[in-house]
Order: C-alpha cells, then structure tokens, then sequence
C-alpha cells in the first residue's frame, strides 16, 4: 500500500547516496504487519510525489532463483527497531491517519536468499516524498538491513531481480513538485553486497514560461 496525507519533513535536495550496511540484525520474522505496508513493488511516478495512496500493487518480480515469500512484516516496528535509520526518519516515521504509516513494502528475490527480500520505503504524509530506501536479507531467522539510502526525495524499486533506485534532482528555485530531473541507480547483489551497475540521468521538460516561436512570414 502507498502512503497517506499529513504534514513532512525537510530535508536537503540532493543526488542519491546509498549507504551499504550489513550489521543490523533485527527483529525475527514473525512481525505482522501493523501499518500501511504491502507486498507492491512501488511504481515511479514522474516528481517526488506518490499519488496512487493507499492503492494495492502487485507482488515484486522475482529473479530466476527460486524463493519463498514471508510473512507480511510490520515494517513501521521493523525500521524503528533499526540502528542504521537516521533518528530523522525514525522521528518523522508518525500516522498520517489514525494507525496508518507511509510506508511502501515490497517482497522479492534481490540477494538470491531462500526467502524473498524486503525492500520499505519511507515516505512523508503531506506530498508523498520518499526520505529513505532500505533492503532488508532474512539470515538465521532474522532480517539483517543490506542497504539503505536516506537523500531525499528518494524511491527503490525491485526489477527483473535487481534494486533500483530513483532520486528526484532539483535546481535552484524548483518547486518540490516538479523537479528539474531523476537519476536512476541500478544495483545488483554480488558478493555479498550491492553493487551499481548502470545510472542513467533523465532531464524533465520545464513547461511552464515556455514561449511560442513567432511564426515565419511569407
């Protein structure tokens, strides 16, 4: 599920930074869900801002290599339980309504593991903007965070078995809606870690202030 409405932080507008952690283990997984997380993989949407809230996706696509999908995961108890998320995050992380976070969750195969990976975005309540991207790697019966990136506004995705990570960009005196352009990271796991493989960086049109060219006269 997507995220809800409700007054967000400010941060930096900056280029994406993923910081690779591997230390944190944390809670087992028998954690239910408790607040707005699905198994959806959290389609980008051109701008910072995630309209389709609350809608349900479908499960995330899966590499090659076979693996089971867990139990639903309460992700708002899974990331306030983890050392490697900024207090910023943790301290943002509130209701929007009643007993629903914004957070997105999706489910699949990202490390090759024997159970699907889970990667949560956390987003603001007023415009949707996504403050953080972690993957969290089941290992022992416990889920050991793998990556984060916490430059907002900032977005991961699972595709084809690889992580893929978008970060709006803004100019000087760009709205929060519309930023001036996306950089999309594609990591890969190999030994043991992720790894960039390809980075693209996409320019959006600026349409406002656009003037008509005069038309030639015969």
């Amino acid at each position: 599920m997507r995220g809800l409405t409700g007054p967000g932080p400010t941060w930096a507008r900056t280029t994406a930074r993923a910081a690779i952690t591997a230390t944190t283990v944390l809670a087992a997984a028998v954690l239910f869900v408790a607040g707005c997380g699905t198994g959806g993989t959290g389609a980008r949407d051109e701008g910072p801002a995630h309209a389709d809230s609350m809608a349900s996706a479908p499960a995330a696509a899966a590499s090659s290599t076979p693996s089971s999908t867990p139990d639903r995961v309460d992700a708002v108890r899974l990331i306030k339980a983890d050392p490697a998320v900024s207090p910023e995050v943790k301290r943002e992380l509130q209701p929007c309504v009643a007993d629903e976070y914004p957070v997105d969750v999706s489910y699949g195969n990202l490390t090759r593991g024997g159970v699907d990976d889970i990667v949560v975005n956390v987003l603001t309540c007023g415009d949707l903007v996504g403050v953080g991207t972690y993957v969290y790697r089941e290992q022992g019966g416990a889920y050991v965070n793998v990556f984060s990136a916490e430059e907002p506004p900032v977005y991961g995705e699972i595709d084809r078995g690889d992580l893929v990570v978008s970060q709006q960009v803004y100019d000087r005196g760009d709205r929060v809606s519309s930023a001036s352009g996306e950089n999309v990271i594609t990591y890969r796991w190999i030994s043991d870690r992720f790894a960039e493989k390809y980075r693209t960086h996409n320019d959006y049109g600026q349409v406002d202030g656009v003037q008509p060219s005069p038309v030639p006269r015969g």
